[in-house]
């Protein structure tokens, strides 16, 4: 998959799109991970990376992360994005935690923070224009940008795990 395009401008047809990829991403994550022995969540895509169980607890890090800068975007005047450190996140002392309570996370997080950018939509003239300065990436992030980016990381690792799957 290729890498995410900062530089696009998104239709709200696309932004639609984004939003229901959002909302459907823990179900679709559900379809990949009812298909795993419990020996397959140690596989990884390539080597050195992340088995499938880091992967689904950086998907509940990083969504939270995404969720919560949504509604600073939205909601606050902040001027910056909180960075984390995704790979000191995935580090050691979480790393063999089932994966059920990260998939659980994920579940609820994306119901309501689908309905939130829903709701951001219908207001787009409003919502999407809005933008929070990313300091790693040196550069304002719009909501809009921050939607179809979130689409794209849970599909780009949806693909990974299918991926180190069938290692």
């Amino acid at each position: 998959m290729s890498s995410f395009d900062w530089n696009k401008d998104y239709s709200l047809e696309e932004l639609l799109q984004s939003v229901i990829a959002v909302k459907e991403f823990p179900n679709n994550l559900a379809r990949i991970i009812n298909t795993l022995k419990p020996e397959d969540f140690d596989k990884t895509y390539r080597e050195g990376s992340w088995n499938i169980r880091q992967i689904i607890h950086h998907l509940a890090d990083s969504h939270m992360n995404g969720y919560i800068r949504t509604q600073h975007i939205i909601n606050q005047d902040a001027s910056e994005i909180q960075l984390y450190n995704q790979d000191a996140w995935a580090g050691d002392l979480g790393k063999e935690f089932h994966h059920e309570a990260s998939f659980m996370i994920l579940l609820g997080l994306h119901q309501r923070w689908s309905l939130l950018l829903l709701e951001c939509l219908k207001k787009s003239e409003v919502y999407l224009a809005k933008s929070i300065w990313h300091s790693e990436k040196e550069r304002q992030v719009s909501l809009a940008q921050s939607i179809a980016l979130y689409a794209w990381h849970g599909e780009h690792h949806l693909n990974q795990i299918i991926a180190a799957s069938q290692q």
